[in-house]
């Protein structure tokens, strides 16, 4: 991570940032209601996050534009800044400046997650592949068949030499299936003394696979960690594989080889299949997504003939078994939530009573909890969950684990949930969390101004 950044004192003046906070403020609501206001955002070099309606006054946009401007001049590459503006006007600003304890959220302004373990992963991106003893290639695999087509498409490719795959086998530690020697023993795809400077036969190459195809020496296994898109993306999602799912839901597997491209996501030949897959299938990876591959193809040689298929399952159903909200709208009550595969919880807002944790207490891969502001009859049973390795709780929650020197000591991230309370405060809040780890401070800068009574 990046070393923490300074304040720049370029935007230490109130008045760089009141037409972002009058635009923040939008129908100024609460003030005119005598109540105090809180508003929060963020602001990159390259763009922002702010709370408003409609189009951005002239006035709103060139305050911005300076901010980005002094944070480009300062190599600083956002600012959070969180605000409480009292109903006759007086104001106090807190700027929050980027730490390497802390990971911005994305799109949406509250202060980040707190960063506890440095380099630390969540679990279903460092999760292995399982084991399944006794998968074979798929009766589609035809190795005369798929030769004799290749070779009728590239009658003039040159093919790889026996010990250049095994080169390959060495690199990846792997052992490629055989059709995907003979893929390579008709055709090296980009090797220099194939094709030169000239990709023609580069590109009939791709045209017979039916893919951007990669060279021997650039085949590579999917690495989950590439995939990892955040600590606050991945406390809300889960990796299942289903009893009978053909592709293994994960991140990533040395079994998954990487073989060509659509010209945005991966196919990959899969030696780690699911369950109810073949050695040697082909799948795709989705550059969109962070967790779990496509089947596309049982075989290489389908996948060349153009015999295309899809996984048929209820992916949805399975993984409400692992993913659970309860609150308005969602499930009524944390029991309902109760399953052994439960790996993340989330408590929304609802009109209900304080809901206890005893219910999940002692599932074994629970894992995530997010729990709004004031929807946790007794905080401190968060700490009895042992599994946790991510923890989000409104400040007085966190309050309650603080005081009573109960804050689970197995999270590697962490996040104060701000709701109809005051903002500034929560800096403070979060400093404790990450003293206990004695991981580096959030810098906050405070600045007081009037933005005059409410209109």
């Amino acid at each position: 991570m990046d070393d923490q950044s300074p304040p720049l004192s370029s935007l230490d003046a109130f008045e760089s940032w009141e037409p972002v906070l009058r635009l923040t403020l939008g129908d100024d609501t609460e003030r005119r209601t005598a109540r105090p206001a809180r508003v929060a955002g963020r602001i990159s070099q390259h763009g922002w996050s702010l709370a408003h309606r409609g189009a951005m006054s002239s006035t709103a946009r060139i305050a911005v534009e300076g901010i980005q401007r002094a944070l480009a001049r300062g190599r600083v590459q956002e600012i959070a800044f969180r605000a409480e503006v009292r109903p006759e006007g007086r104001t106090m600003l807190g700027l929050v400046w980027p730490s390497p304890a802390v990971e911005p959220a994305v799109g949406y302004p509250d202060l980040g997650v707190l960063v506890l373990a440095d380099g630390w992963l969540p679990e279903p991106w460092l999760r292995r592949p399982h084991p399944v003893p006794g998968a074979m290639p798929a009766p589609s695999a035809d190795l005369e068949l798929l030769e004799r087509t290749l070779r009728e498409w590239l009658p003039d490719a040159v093919g790889a030499t026996e010990e250049e795959i095994a080169a390959a086998e060495a690199r990846l530690d792997v052992t490629l299936p055989e059709e995907f020697k003979v893929l390579y023993r008709v055709t090296r795809v980009d090797a220099g003394d194939d094709f030169g400077d000239d990709f023609e036969e580069a590109e009939l190459a791709g045209e017979a696979v039916g893919c951007e195809l990669s060279g021997l020496e650039h085949l590579y296994a999917v690495d989950g960690a590439v995939r990892y898109p955040g600590w606050d993306v991945s406390s809300t999602q889960a990796a299942c594989t289903e009893p009978d799912a053909a592709v293994q839901g994960l991140a990533g597997s040395p079994g998954w080889i990487c073989f060509g491209t659509n010209g945005g996501d991966e196919f990959a030949v899969d030696l780690t299949p699911g369950p109810a897959g073949h050695l040697g299938q082909i799948i795709l990876v989705d550059h969109e997504q962070s967790l779990g591959a496509e089947l596309v193809a049982d075989s290489l040689t389908d996948f060349v003939l153009g015999r295309m298929r899809e996984e048929r399952r209820n992916r949805v159903g399975y993984e409400l078994l692992a993913v659970a909200r309860v609150g308005t709208g969602r499930l009524e009550t944390i029991q309902a939530a109760v399953h052994p595969a439960l790996e993340v919880l989330s408590i929304d807002h609802w009109a209900g009573a304080p809901l206890s944790l005893a219910p999940v207490a002692g599932l074994p891969r629970l894992r995530a909890l997010s729990a709004s502001p004031g929807t946790l009859a007794d905080p401190l049973e968060a700490a009895g969950l042992t599994g946790l390795e991510f923890l989000e709780l409104g400040a007085q929650e966190w309050r309650v684990l603080l005081d009573a020197g109960a804050v689970p000591r197995t999270l590697k991230a962490a996040a104060v949930k701000v709701h109809d309370q005051d903002h500034l405060p929560v800096v403070a809040l979060a400093n404790e969390i990450l003293a206990l780890w004695d991981r580096p401070q959030i810098v906050q800068t405070l600045l007081e101004g009037d933005l005059g009574p409410a209109a």
